[in-house]
């Protein structure tokens, strides 16, 4: 007769009732081991190794095997056990102990998944409209002081918290407003205590947004963001409730008046992103600005073997000695008539206003393409006036093509001025565009200096 280990495990109530009384057999003559689950005195017998002996051994601890075959068994009968056997046990345990494992990740709270940052890119957002509203103010309470053998011991109500406000603050790493809700409420403070305890005020509830975010309330700009560290008072919370101790007075020794807490600022604002950068690349779709972009810098904008428009805006940081940094963005592609707002032109022109100096990216390879940057300048004049004048360089891209370099002497002659040639795919002669934008970059430095102005740094 094989010996008998009986188990009682603890009770679960997620687990059916075969699950409460086990018993393993174990000896030569019952054939190797075997789990026997017993049910008001019948059982079934199941080999190990088989499906339903794993289900129940994923319903017991490891520690209870453990524990109970050593108190039950006791150290002269563990002694007494043939090899084979205890093989046999560890076995068990080892499956045991896998079970629990695959139950417990079965048990994880499936959780949202963070988005990538390809995904993020394409869930770009530059403009949102927001609802907040302030915490509201907690209320005072009316009450009295008691103790003992002190029959007057007057009012001692304290005052509410003050509601938390909402502020905007900028954050670096934070690179479009797709994180930004529609509505947000203030923590409210909270009501006053009896002993002259005042209530706690509410936290601050900050709302990170890009460098570039201008506020809007009502078509009227509030605030512009656009410095890092930067902070708006979106909304103010409201002022805590007075309580009755508040109310004592020469004439009034036993006061019952409490305030309640005042609501929270509500309001309505637009924010608005504008990219800001030291550079701007502009041009139409399909010159390479994108595949330039790749190439001066970290940056990954999507890029392809067949024409297509990039449709949200990507900075690229470009390293220099001394830690020196420019910013370059990659403008999407303006098209003729982007002014009077065709295809997508003003949420692409608004990203250019805070470039201090732009790069004009041509595709060589067309027919005629000094007439790219006269219609470039001219969106960019009818946007806004004054915006074509600012300091900016000329690219001629797509020099890799061998009819491209035949409109490179006309290009310099009808645009009077020094054209960078070069090639994004091949990389060359991409020093001299490298040169050309640090230079740009100083000079703006030196006038921003001058004018007592801080210059952006990233």
């Amino acid at each position: 007769m094989g010996r008998r280990l009986t188990l009682f495990p603890r009770r679960d109530p997620h687990h059916s009732e075969s699950a409460h009384r086990l018993r393993i057999w174990k000896g030569v003559g019952c054939g190797g081991t075997r789990l026997v689950s017993a049910l008001g005195g019948k059982g079934k017998q199941f080999s190990v190794n088989s499906r339903p002996a794993r289900a129940i051994w994923a319903m017991i601890p490891t520690r209870f095997v453990l524990a109970r075959s050593s108190a039950v068994l006791g150290v002269s009968e563990w002694a007494a056990l043939k090899p084979s056997q205890l093989h046999a046990l560890q076995a068990s345990s080892r499956l045991l102990s896998l079970g629990i494992q695959d139950r417990a990740k079965h048990r994880e709270a499936p959780g949202k998944k963070p988005l990538s940052e390809k995904k993020l890119k394409r869930h770009f957002v530059d403009r949102r409209r927001v609802l907040v509203r302030g915490g509201n103010g907690g209320s005072g309470i009316s009450c009295f002081h008691s103790e003992p053998r002190k029959e007057f011991g007057g009012p001692d109500g304290g005052d509410g918290g003050n509601g938390g406000h909402i502020i905007l603050r900028v954050d670096r790493q934070v690179k479009s407003l797709s994180s930004v809700l529609s509505r947000y409420q203030g923590f409210s403070g909270e009501d006053g205590g009896s002993k002259n305890c005042s209530g706690r005020g509410g936290a601050i509830l900050y709302i990170q947004v890009p460098v570039g975010t201008l506020v809007k309330e009502g078509g009227e700009v509030v605030a512009d963001l656009s410095h890092p560290g930067d902070e708006y008072v979106a909304a103010l919370g409201g002022a805590g409730g007075k309580g009755n101790r508040f109310f004592l007075a020469n004439d009034n020794r036993a006061p019952v008046t409490c305030t309640p807490g005042q609501p929270g600022q509500e309001r309505v604002l637009y924010l608005e992103l504008k990219t800001v950068a030291h550079a701007g690349m502009v041009g139409f779709p399909n010159a390479g600005k994108s595949s330039l972009l790749r190439a001066i810098s970290n940056a990954k904008p999507a890029v392809a073997s067949y024409p297509f428009t990039t449709l949200n805006p990507h900075v690229g940081i470009v390293h220099y000695e001394g830690h020196q940094q420019v910013a370059v963005a990659d403008i999407p592609g303006i098209i003729r008539g982007a002014h009077q707002n065709k295809g997508l032109g003003l949420s692409f022109l608004r990203h250019i206003e805070r470039c201090r100096f732009f790069l004009f990216v041509v595709d060589l390879s067309l027919p005629e393409p000094w007439t790219q940057v006269d219609d470039l300048k001219y969106e960019l004049e009818k946007y806004e006036e004054g915006l074509s004048e600012r300091s900016h360089v000329i690219i001629a891209n797509k020099i890799d093509i061998p009819q491209a370099r035949a409109h490179l002497p006309q290009l310099q002659a009808r645009l009077g001025q020094e054209v960078i040639a070069l090639s994004a795919l091949t990389g060359e002669n991409l020093e001299q565009l490298l040169l050309h934008l640090k230079a740009l970059h100083d000079a703006h430095m030196e006038a921003e200096l001058e004018q007592g102005r801080q210059p952006l740094r990233w």
